[in-house]
């Protein structure tokens, strides 16, 4: 059994980034090495946007906020927009806990970040 499954998709609105399981220091490395990938591949891109999908994370530790958190900062280097989608308190709740959620983008749904829709976080 794999502890994590991350796989990409490259459409013509974005590129996205699904990842499935825990995220954490044994499995980090895997979610950093296809964010890095896809970071790249949505910079070639018109619309320069990386959705990464997290609504099917079953543990979300700090190795895979720093991932996150690594990868959005690339991004703003970049000038390529980096969005999260996550409903979920396991990953929610850190981000919120961190004050991290000031910072990143984070979607309820995956229509609601390629769209960039207000999150409801703001009235």
């Amino acid at each position: 059994m794999e502890l994590l499954v991350v796989d990409s998709e490259v459409r013509p609105d974005a590129v996205l980034v699904h990842a499935r399981g825990e995220i954490d220091s044994s499995t980090s490395g895997e979610l950093r090495s296809q964010l890095e990938t896809a970071l790249q591949q949505a910079g070639g891109q018109q619309s320069r946007l990386l959705v990464i999908d997290l609504q099917h994370v079953t543990y979300f530790g700090s190795a895979g906020l720093n991932a996150i958190l690594d990868c959005h900062k690339q991004g703003l280097r970049a000038g390529t927009s980096v969005r999260l989608v996550a409903d979920n308190d396991l990953v929610v709740r850190p981000i919120e806990v961190t004050n991290l959620d000031a910072l990143l983008e984070l979607y309820p749904t995956l229509p609601d970040a390629l769209e960039g829709r207000d999150s409801g976080q703001e009235s």
